[in-house]
């Protein structure tokens, strides 16, 4: 008999649940890791083992179940117990993202040298950075032995399926900015309805004001560091 491959997902955002469920298909042993607790059920639900690691992270995600950026401390704390895991593994599918903000580096240099020969890391993360430290955006590379594949825009490289869908969320959401975006103010001129949780959660700027708290907050983070004009 052949053993199955270790598969390790790190993100269990959509990607990553696509991928747990691919490898399942395929025979892999798959374990998932995100800091958001509550995809545990969903992670599981695919047949694949939830990574719990001792991690004391609060507000990992946020109102609409996107991941947050924690601060340093934590990723290097998550880099240091992911760091028996990933040697284990014979393929590690990396999906972690944060909106607007660099992908976070979860597996290291050292990380990558601990893996035997021959595995594979598929960094989904590359556009934004990337999830390990020695992915190159867009390109296949082998790094101490282990091949590391970061495909860019791959949703570019989606069938044409995938394209309607993708056409028929955009059509939905443009019909409901135009029938729920607008409403008479005071005055009786229209103006943007933040009562509506999709228009207020998609709005970046109103009234000369940044109304987008993750854009808010990293506007601040920019003008306290000084770089607010880059």
């Amino acid at each position: 008999t052949v053993p199955p491959a270790k598969v390790l997902v790190l993100g269990a955002g959509v990607a990553g649940l696509q991928a747990i469920a691919t490898a399942r298909r395929l025979g892999a042993v798959v374990t998932a890791f995100d800091t958001r607790p509550a995809v545990r059920e969903q992670v599981e639900s695919l047949g694949a083992t939830f990574l719990t690691l001792p991690l004391e992270v609060e507000h990992a995600q946020d109102a609409g179940g996107y991941a947050r950026q924690l601060d340093e401390s934590a990723y290097r704390k998550e880099q240091e117990l992911l760091a028996e895991p990933v040697r284990l593994s014979d393929v590690i599918v990396t999906t972690a993202a944060i909106p607007g903000a660099r992908a976070p580096i979860l597996i290291t240099e050292e990380m990558v040298k601990s893996m035997r020969h021959g595995s594979v890391i598929v960094d989904l993360s590359g556009n934004t950075g990337g999830n390990c430290a020695l992915t190159e955006a867009g390109q296949c590379v082998v790094r101490h032995g282990v091949t590391i594949d970061a495909p860019a825009n791959l949703a570019a490289a989606m069938p044409v399926h995938a394209s309607q869908l993708f056409a028929r969320n955009l059509t939905n959401f443009v019909d409901h900015l135009l029938t729920n975006g607008l409403k008479p103010g005071a005055d009786g001129k229209l103006e943007v309805n933040l009562e509506d949780e999709i228009v207020r959660g998609t709005c970046i700027t109103n009234g000369g004001q940044i109304v987008h708290r993750a854009t808010r907050e990293r506007w601040e983070a920019l003008e306290g560091s000084g770089n607010a004009h880059e």
